[in-house]
């Protein structure tokens, strides 16, 4: 059964595959393809990650890639979304800082330990989940009429946990670099 382990990372390549389409049909006002790209993309998230653990699928690629393409696909969607004035541009601005700022923080533990641990906190999953639901409450705003209370009230929530998540790495961090520093010392 080893020999389809590659199985949950070509599901994520298709994922990251998809992404030009689903930032075409945005741009494109194509709101309801994009509403069904969106939602096959997190059951394809959901499989390939069902598929990696219930059969120790788990590689080191898809470790990476796994969360690289929920990023890739979250900040296209809101570069996107941004663009089309259905999202505000300083949110689109703080959840892509929030990524650099991550990306930053990675690059900089690789390059002080020589290895990388992905590990999400919860605030993190939650605020990625929050993230999810926003995209997929503003697309669909777009195809039905929506209380913009509703998109509203998920602003700040996508607000508040993104800030929390970011706050929350920083730390986690500064306590990885402290450990380091004492195991050098």
């Amino acid at each position: 059964m080893s020999h389809w382990r590659f199985i949950p990372n070509l599901i994520t390549l298709v994922r990251f595959a998809a992404v030009p389409l689903l930032v075409w049909w945005l741009i494109d006002n194509q709101f309801y393809n994009a509403l069904l790209l969106c939602l096959l993309m997190g059951l394809s998230d959901a499989l390939d990650g069902f598929l990696a653990k219930t059969f120790n699928w788990k590689t080191t690629l898809g470790s990476y890639l796994d969360p690289a393409a929920d990023k890739v696909m979250l900040i296209s969607a809101y570069i996107a979304l941004g663009a089309l004035h259905l999202l505000p541009h300083w949110l689109v601005f703080i959840v892509i800082m929030r990524d650099v700022a991550l990306l930053a923080g990675a690059v900089s533990y690789v390059s002080m330990t020589r290895r990388l641990e992905i590990e999400p906190s919860l605030i993190s999953k939650l605020n990625t989940f929050v993230q999810i639901i926003l995209v997929l409450t503003v697309i669909y705003g777009q195809i039905n009429a929506f209380p913009s209370i509703v998109i509203q009230i998920l602003i700040g929530i996508t607000l508040f946990t993104t800030i929390a998540s970011g706050y929350d790495y920083l730390a986690e961090e500064r306590l990885r670099r402290a450990r380091h520093s004492g195991k050098q010392a």
